[in-house]
C-alpha cells in the first residue's frame, strides 16, 4: 500500500493497440485503450492514480501510483499486432503493513497489538510462554491480531518481546511490565 507499481505487456511484433481491462475487488471495471498508429488514447471508469508510462524503445505500460486496496484485483492487458493477439493477467494482491503497539494491561501482563494489517500478522513473544490471541476484522478488508502474555513461570526476565512476522516486513519490540 501506498507504493507505485508498473505492470507491462509483452511486447509481439509491432504492436497497434492495447488495451488493458482492470476489474477491481470492489467496484466497477476499468478500460485504457491505446492505439499506437493514431497517437490515441482512451480511458473510461478509471481513478485518477492508474495511468500509461510511455518510455522511448519499450511498450507503454500501466503505472498504478500510490497503490491502495481499492486497487487489488485483475488487471489484463490485450496487445494486438502485426503477429497476432496476446494476452496477460495479473492479479494484484496488496499489502498493508500493520501498525505494531505493545504495552502493558491493569494486570501487569504485556499486550501486543499489530492493527489494520493485510494479510494478518502473526505474533508470537520472547521468551516463550503461553498467550492468547483474538483477531478483530476491518470493512476495508485488513485485521487487527491482538496478543496477551502470560508467563508459565516467575522466574521469566521481566522484559518481554513481542515479535511480529508479515510478508510486507516482520518487527518486534521490548517492554516490562
Amino acid at each position: 500500500v501506498g507504493d507505485s507499481s508498473i505492470l507491462t505487456c509483452p511486447m509481439k511484433g509491432n504492436i497497434t493497440m492495447l488495451t488493458w481491462t482492470i476489474t477491481p475487488k470492489a467496484g466497477g471495471p476499468c478500460t485504457l485503450a491505446y492505439r499506437i498508429d493514431m497517437n490515441m488514447t482512451h480511458r473510461a471508469n478509471c481513478s485518477d492514480n492508474i495511468n500509461w508510462k510511455f518510455g522511448a524503445g519499450v511498450a507503454p505500460a500501466l503505472e498504478i501510483q500510490q497503490v491502495g486496496i481499492a486497487q487489488e484485483g485483475n488487471y489484463s492487458c490485450e496487445e494486438a499486432s502485426t503477429t497476432g493477439i496476446f494476452h496477460r493477467t495479473y492479479h494484484l494482491t496488496v499489502l498493508v503493513p500493520p501498525r505494531l503497539s505493545l504495552f502493558c494491561d491493569e494486570q501487569g501482563s504485556p499486550v501486543c497489538e499489530a492493527a489494520t494489517g493485510k494479510p494478518p500478522a502473526q505474533l508470537s513473544w520472547a521468551p516463550e510462554g503461553s498467550s492468547s490471541a483474538e483477531e478483530r476484522c476491518h470493512e476495508n478488508s485488513t485485521v487487527t491480531v491482538l496478543s496477551k502474555f502470560t508467563a508459565c513461570s516467575t522466574n521469566v526476565t521481566n522484559v518481554t518481546t513481542c515479535m511480529v512476522s508479515h510478508p510486507a516486513g516482520n518487527w518486534s519490540q521490548s517492554i516490562a511490565c
